[in-house]
């Protein structure tokens, strides 16, 4: 006798269910999109604004200390925050400062001048209530020379494709150092540059470069920095229109004010020479080896040194 057998076969015979179809269309929320992308940006506005930004240098006014191409991160809160704080200059231009601050001696400080929107970047030489007088090149800080030594002439690429003619004068080409001009026994070519040493009263030092002994830039009658002022220098100090500098030819016009100083420059993130184009294939060869993170605080000597 045999056991029954049981079909399980039509089990598998039922028929399969249908694939699910598309869903019901969904419109796309442009009010959230908008939205989103409002927040987003009002989050890069405010941290421009108030933690730090990204600059360019556009001119030779910072030789050597900061070149034509060099990206830097500068910080806006060191002094507080002021109508130059915010990113854009959206705020209309006032004397207002929120938890106000002084910047030190060797600072180097983002400006806007008075007469434009623009930002300049030079570095502080005198502070609020200091009398400074310019002596054949030299600072005189409350009756006593800023010590100024000179030494070994930095050497700069020659770089014939960094015109710095922003305001369409030929002393902000790399051709007003033509003179100095070299090759070196390796073939290659550089901007050999009378270098000085400033050690202002705190300590800071940093490099400057003099290569016009009989500039007009080298004298300057003694003035008093006004309180809430600070006097403002390149350190390419013949090719720098800065509080020497009368805003008719594009200088600070003497003292700024510290409602117009925007920030304190921190660091360099990299650097190009003037063979970038702007294109992705040139920007590898274009940077510059060895400037990428480089501080720009100066360095303070200590006491006796």
């Amino acid at each position: 006798m045999t056991d029954p057998v049981t079909d399980n076969d039509t089990d598998n015979q039922r028929p399969l269910p249908e694939p699910a179809g598309p869903g019901p269309y969904e419109p796309i929320d442009w009010i959230g999109e908008i939205r989103g992308l409002f927040w987003m940006l009002l989050a890069v506005i405010s941290f421009h604004s108030l933690i730090a930004k990204p600059f360019y240098i556009p001119s030779i006014s910072m030789m050597p200390n900061l070149l034509v191409g060099d990206r830097l991160v500068v910080s806006k809160f060191p002094f507080g925050w002021n109508w130059a704080s915010a990113s854009f200059h959206v705020l209309p231009r006032g004397t207002w400062r929120l938890l106000p601050g002084t910047p030190q001696y060797g600072d180097i400080v983002i400006v806007v001048p008075r007469d434009r929107t623009d930002d300049l970047i030079k570095r502080v030489v005198a502070l609020p209530g200091d009398r400074i007088e310019i002596l054949n090149g030299e600072i005189v800080l409350n009756g006593k020379k800023v010590p100024q030594t000179v030494e070994p002439s930095v050497q700069l690429a020659a770089d014939p494709k960094l015109m710095c003619d922003e305001y369409g004068y030929p002393s902000w080409c790399y051709d007003v150092f033509s003179s100095y001009r070299r090759r070196l026994p390796s073939g290659r070519e550089v901007i050999e540059l009378p270098t000085y040493r400033e050690v202002m009263p705190n300590g800071a030092t940093y490099q400057i470069i003099r290569d016009q002994p009989t500039s007009h830039y080298n004298n300057m009658p003694e003035i008093t920095v006004p309180e809430g002022h600070v006097f403002l220098m390149g350190d390419d100090r013949d090719h720098s229109a800065d509080s020497r500098v009368a805003t008719s030819d594009h200088g600070l016009g003497g003292p700024v004010p510290l409602s117009d100083v925007g920030g304190r420059a921190e660091f360099i993130t990299f650097s190009l020479d003037g063979s970038n184009s702007g294109a992705p294939t040139t920007l590898w060869n274009a940077l510059r080896p060895g400037r990428s993170w480089k501080s720009l605080r100066p360095v303070h000597l200590t006491k006796g040194k």
